[in-house]
């Protein structure tokens, strides 16, 4: 048993289900310790973060990750217990094997070999570590960041271990995020009896062609880097669940998913310009969880890729596909950011897993991008 495929069981033992860390922390935190790291824990309410450094200089590389998961689901569906992980079939089986406990196990056993072979080492290697990424994301890596900033801290090239490959693994790198900007949109209209009309108003008949419009829209065309920024209605409610009765109100959420070529404010004055359009009486609250980022190719993306292709032997290419991650806070203090990892067929889902071919390889590719950054 290879020691990063040792470490990953370790981790997945421990039931960290968002924002709980149940002790993952302190095991990495362990064997940073005996690396000659500087630890800096930073909990903020009941989510564990940390920050450790090994170096005074730079270049600052830093290793990001999260050592919470999301929930199990029915384990009576399992085929092993989720927190029990389990061989078979030459993958590696229980909640969080690729997303993303198989990536934090190479973070350590990259940087342990690559300190032992070089104790002297130029630059700063970094960890940033949290416990709520698969959670609300209000106390974890964004607190972190904030506090990283007020300090002046920066980080040079920053690799988030999260599951980027798609079909094969080392495929895939995540160069960017798309951005999400989500709205919950309230249509006023007047209740009434369905038998008189006349004496109210529909609010969802009022939203429909607002909402026809909006599905419509042409937003852009998307980039090199992007495909065009997406609009699309996740949830409508309305009605008293009377059939004779017409509703006071019609609730609406929607997101955009949105490139570069928007800014959220963009987005929210041209929503706000077709609901007017149509004169609706409405509310209409917002929420953005991140904005879009991109790492152009440079030093980070040239040098991982090539780890990859020394290691694997597959040619990979730079992708912004997916939902969000940390990297959208990250990217604030990170002059080059990337997403690497695993691939992430089974996450979040039943029986989550990893091929056990891959673990020591993902090892070994961040091991070889510290020595193309740091050597």
């Amino acid at each position: 048993m290879s020691s990063t495929l040792e470490l990953t069981q370790q981790l997945m033992q421990l039931d960290s289900i968002t924002p709980r860390d149940e002790g993952c922390q302190e095991l990495m935190i362990a064997r940073l310790e005996d690396m000659g790291f500087t630890i800096e824990r930073m909990p903020f309410g009941d989510v564990s973060n940390f920050w450790a450094h090994r170096g005074h200089s730079g270049p600052v590389l830093c290793f990001a990750g999260h050592t919470d998961v999301v929930p199990t689901g029915p384990v009576d569906q399992w085929q092993s217990h989720p927190f029990h992980p389990t061989i078979r079939n030459d993958h590696l089986f229980g909640r969080g094997a690729a997303d993303m406990k198989a990536s934090l196990a190479a973070f350590i056993t990259a940087t342990e070999r690559f300190v032992a072979a070089r104790p002297n080492h130029a630059g700063t290697i970094a960890f940033l570590i949290t416990s709520d990424e698969e959670g609300v994301a209000t106390d974890g890596s964004v607190r972190v960041v904030e506090a990283l900033e007020a300090r002046g801290q920066h980080i040079d090239y920053c690799i988030v271990g999260e599951p980027t490959s798609d079909q094969v693994f080392g495929d895939t790198i995540k160069n960017g995020r798309r951005g999400s900007l989500s709205g919950h949109l309230i249509v006023h209209g007047i209740q009434g009896h369905i038998a008189y009309p006349q004496l109210a108003k529909n609010p969802i008949h009022l939203a429909a062609p607002a909402l026809a419009e909006l599905a419509a829209e042409v937003w852009d065309d998307g980039n090199e880097y992007f495909p065009p920024t997406s609009w699309q209605v996740s949830n409508i409610h309305s009605g008293t669940g009377a059939t004779n009765v017409i509703p006071g109100h019609c609730d609406i959420k929607f997101n955009f998913r949105f490139s570069t070529e928007h800014t959220a404010e963009t987005l929210k004055d041209r929503v706000h310009q077709i609901l007017d359009s149509h004169g609706l009486a409405y509310e209409l609250h917002w929420l953005l969880s991140g904005n879009p980022f991109i790492t152009q190719p440079g030093a980070l993306t040239d040098a991982i890729g090539s780890a990859i292709h020394e290691v694997t032997g597959v040619e990979t290419v730079l992708s912004t596909t997916g939902g969000t991650s940390d990297g959208r806070f990250i990217k604030r203090i990170a002059r080059e950011l990337v997403e690497f990892g695993p691939i992430n067929a089974s996450i979040h889902k039943l029986n989550e897993c990893v091929s056990v071919d891959d673990i020591e390889p993902l090892s070994r590719i961040y091991e070889k991008t510290l020595l193309k950054l740091l050597a």
